[in-house]
């Protein structure tokens, strides 16, 4: 079929995409090569499409719900739907994704080149022509153009250069149709997987999805806006997240191929109950816990869990009840109960919660079991590679344990409201201090040295020594340094007696630590006010591979950068597991589904890394850069195809 007439079916809605197939995530250096390819008779590849009835599978097109046969297309979406936004110069009626990876292609007539429109280059210069204008207008205005600014010997070779581009639109794709009553959804998935294996192939999450919205087309938009609103509120969450959490409440299972047979209408049902139970979660979480956003929440694996003991029960007891449920999460999290394989683990879970009559006794002894014991002792407040996972607990132990500001005295809780709800991490041994003093970076970075304050006590006490500001922050506000679990003997506050200082706050923390979680287990935790789901959040704690301030406002910029390119901002913090143990390592910056997602390697930027570091992370596959410049050469060079 020649491409003017693909682009024709599309037009007339005859030919679009089936739900299962991801957005549009070509880069401007793919189109330019696509285009390079055609323009030289290079092969570009054939296309894969499927022929089915409209009722039969989910549909992105625009008139995907008229009745009759329909061409979806399988494989070849990214070059079709690139080809398509050049010819008509918008995107087709299925597209998702960005547009300006195809927008404003340019040809340059003496070195034919494709390149984006760029003013200083190009403003002014015929030899460069805008494509999609030739592809709509002909070549007949730019020939009148350039006639008068060329040698006539040049005329022709350049009216042929203008031909070879319009006639892009007659090339012929070669069309492999799949078609027959025996190809139902999950046989096409099987077979997009087989031809896409140089891409990411579609999860079992997408493969649900993918039957879900053939009954319910409006199904991943309806999923879609109940992320969306729990991103505002601090929680970003993915769209496999949420099937889990229906799943979990409407089968009792962990595999989504137990979601392949349920109707629409109880899939909606559950998702509104899904709602109702994760709002319900999160509050307590937040409450309780003081965790009110993503980067201290720690275990959002654990939540389907969760929400499938509230879905069984027609009201929750009391608030010991939820206080155990808590001990569990927090537990959960802290040992790193979902770093492995989360299908099997959630699936232990789920049958735990539905074969017991104390269920939540249940889950707390597996726990137990697993782990050989649940108390925390000092060392795992100085395991540098496992402390992203206690980070959060000295969160959680600031906002709900009585933690008071070292210089206003006032308490650093949950509700906290007003400008002073934002804390900032500090640390009580100075990070310059320490390195003039020769110290190692994990040392200085030890989760010991860390506290919380408020932003301008923070900022006032600066680089001051421990040994000055200390004592006189407790002669002000009596007591303020216990709330911290700062020792109190002057001689550890001393910077040469720096390691003796650690041990003894780590003895302090794992013992406040089995004090709060003793509470919630017993049902000793005093009451709070009733809370809302959207609360004023405490700035996130930063990740424990971060080494400072300016380290972390730098990977905040690029997080900035990369949003305004239109490419996923990045996990600040990212935890890569290392064994099934839950033995991990902390990434300063890191895209685990690639920068471009489904299309590129695993990436990471690294800081001021350690060899062994790097190592480790090359060793799992992914793509490291070293600082931020390199990082976005690479993103510009190679991903949007832009100058630097």
């Amino acid at each position: 079929m020649k491409l003017s007439t693909i682009i024709d079916q599309i037009d007339l809605g005859s030919l679009a995409l089936p739900k299962f197939q991801r957005g549009y995530v070509w880069n401007r250096t793919q189109v330019r090569n696509l285009m390079r390819s055609l323009y030289k008779g290079y092969p570009v590849g054939s296309l894969l499409v499927w022929e089915t009835q409209s009722g039969s599978a989910g549909i992105r097109g625009a008139l995907a719900s008229a009745p009759g046969s329909l061409r979806l297309l399988l494989d070849g979406q990214q070059r079709v739907t690139s080809l398509y936004g050049i010819v008509r110069g918008q995107p087709p009626s299925f597209f998702e994704g960005d547009k300006k990876a195809f927008e404003h292609l340019c040809f340059n007539l003496e070195s034919e080149e494709f390149e984006f429109y760029g003013p200083t280059k190009m403003s002014g210069n015929p030899q460069w022509i805008k494509v999609t204008e030739l592809m709509q207008n002909g070549a007949g205005n730019f020939i009148a153009k350039i006639i008068p600014t060329v040698a006539a010997e040049k005329v022709q070779l350049y009216i042929d250069r203008l031909n070879a581009i319009g006639n892009i639109t007659n090339h012929d794709f070669h069309i492999d149709l799949v078609s027959g009553e025996d190809k139902t959804v999950d046989v096409v998935v099987d077979i997009f997987n087989q031809v896409n294996s140089g891409g990411t192939k579609l999860s079992k999450g997408d493969l649900a999805l993918a039957k879900i919205c053939a009954e319910w087309p409006q199904a991943r938009e309806e999923m879609r806006l109940h992320l969306r609103k729990w991103e505002q509120s601090g929680y970003n969450f993915r769209l496999d997240w949420l099937l889990r959490c229906i799943n979990a409440i409407l089968t009792g299972q962990s595999e989504f191929s137990y979601l392949s047979d349920e109707p629409r209408e109880r899939i909606a049902e559950a998702l509104k109950r899904a709602e109702i139970h994760v709002d319900l979660a999160l509050t307590h979480i937040a409450a309780r816990l003081g965790l009110d956003h993503q980067r201290v929440l720690g275990s959002p694996n654990s939540l389907p869990a969760i929400i499938r003991y509230f879905d069984k029960l027609s009201s929750l007891s009391n608030q010991r009840t939820i206080d155990r449920l808590l001990y569990w999460y927090v537990h959960a999290m802290l040992w790193g109960r979902y770093s492995g394989t989360v299908e099997s683990t959630m699936r232990q879970d789920l049958v735990t919660v539905d074969d017991n009559e104390d269920a939540i006794g249940a889950l707390i002894e597996s726990l137990r079991l697993s782990r050989g014991g649940l108390l925390i002792e000092a060392q795992h407040f100085s395991d540098w590679s496992r402390g992203s996972r206690f980070y959060p607990l000295l969160y959680m132990l600031t906002r709900v344990h009585g933690t008071r500001d070292l210089c206003s005295g006032i308490e650093l809780k949950q509700l906290l409201l007003g400008k002073m709800s934002y804390l900032e991490l500090h640390h009580i041994f100075p990070k310059s201090r320490l390195y003039k003093a020769d110290y190692r970076r994990p040392e200085v970075n030890a989760l010991a040295n860390f506290t919380f304050l408020t932003a301008p006590c923070n900022q006032n006490i600066s680089a001051t020594l421990p040994e000055v500001y200390l004592p006189q922050c407790e002669d002000k506000h009596p007591g303020v340094l216990a709330s911290h679990w700062i020792p109190e003997d002057p001689h550890l506050w001393k910077i040469e007696n720096y390691l003796d200082f650690l041990a003894a706050r780590r003895e302090l923390l794992a013992n406040a630590s089995n004090a709060f979680l003793d509470q919630l287990l017993h049902g000793e935790m005093p009451e709070t006010e009733a809370p809302a789901i959207a609360h004023v959040k405490a700035d996130a704690p930063r990740p424990v591979s971060i080494a400072s301030d300016e380290e972390e406002a730098a990977l905040l910029r690029v997080m900035d950068w990369m949003k305004e390119k239109g490419l996923p901002s990045g996990e600040l913090g990212y935890e890569l597991p290392l064994a099934a143990n839950g033995d991990a390592i902390v990434l300063d910056l890191a895209w685990p589904n690639g920068i471009q997602e489904g299309l590129s390697r695993k990436a990471a930027l690294l800081i001021d890394e350690t060899p062994e570091t790097l190592a480790v992370v090359n060793h799992a596959d992914y793509e490291y850069f070293t600082n931020v410049d390199e990082l976005k050469r690479h993103v510009l060079d190679d991903i949007l195809g832009e100058p630097a």
